[in-house]
This record gives C-alpha cells, sequence and structure tokens, in this order.
C-alpha cells in the first residue's frame, strides 16, 4: 500500500515535531512516499533544490501513485489544500487529522466537506487510533 502524507511544512512549528512518528506509524501499514516530510535527511539528494516547478511534479507524480492520502491540517497551508482537493478530485480517500489549539480555528473548507474523513486528536496515540481505522477500512 503506497500512502501519501501531506503536513504544512514551512512557517509551522506545534504539529512539526509529530510528523515523524506518524509517518512512521503509517510505515506499518506500507511505503510512505513523502517520508521528507518528517525527516529532511529523507529527502533523495536528486531531490535537493529543485525548483517549484520540479517539485510540482514530483509531488503530483506521487499522488498519483498513492493508493491512500493522510493530511496533518492543525495549521493552514495552501499547498497542503490544493493536494486534498485533487486527491478528493481523483477519487483518492482522504483522511484529515486535526489537534485544536488555542487561537487556531480549522478551515471551513475542509471541516464543511462531508466527502473527506475529519478526525480531531489530542494526543500521538489518538492520531494512531486514526490512522488504523482509516487505513484498515480501505483494505
Amino acid at each position: 500500500m503506497k500512502i501519501y502524507f501531506s503536513a504544512p511544512i514551512r512557517g509551522v512549528k506545534g504539529e512539526k515535531d509529530q510528523y515523524p512518528k506518524m509517518i512512521e506509524h503509517m510505515r506499518s501499514f506500507g511505503e510512505v512516499l513523502t517520508e521528507h516530510i518528517g525527516d529532511k535527511s529523507r529527502i533523495p539528494k536528486k531531490d535537493v533544490g529543485l525548483s517549484a516547478e520540479r517539485i510540482y511534479n514530483r509531488d503530483m507524480g506521487m499522488l498519483r501513485k498513492a493508493d491512500l492520502f493522510i493530511a496533518e491540517v492543525s495549521s493552514p497551508s495552501i499547498g497542503v489544500g490544493y493536494e486534498i482537493a485533487w486527491a478528493e478530485a481523483n477519487g483518492k480517500k482522504v483522511l484529515c487529522l486535526y489537534r485544536p489549539q488555542k487561537g487556531k480555528r480549522l478551515s471551513a473548507m475542509v471541516k464543511g466537506n462531508k466527502n473527506l474523513i475529519l478526525k480531531e486528536y489530542r494526543t500521538i496515540e489518538k492520531a494512531f487510533a486514526h490512522i488504523d481505522r482509516f487505513v484498515s477500512s480501505q483494505m
């Protein structure tokens, strides 16, 4: 199984610490195509310093290959929103994980979309449980 994990990378602090743990957990189900989100050392040498166009083309190729799409949506990101919309439009099952925080509001475009599976978590263990149920339901 190929999993595409999407999460804000630029300008995000809080949730970013959780990405490597989520990715490691997802690996128990198959290949995580976007491991570099949680660990920059996993960026293949050929991908270091890519132009925006090449990053787009690389990521779209991975999106096409993915069986499942999981996104961490606690912080707003145009890129993550774009990927969610693409995944939904192309028939991918989408799980959005959201950790509520004081002073942050979830996007209405995500919260109001009944085609997405939106799950709130407060602990990493709860996020793992949501991932487990989502992936198991798609097997």
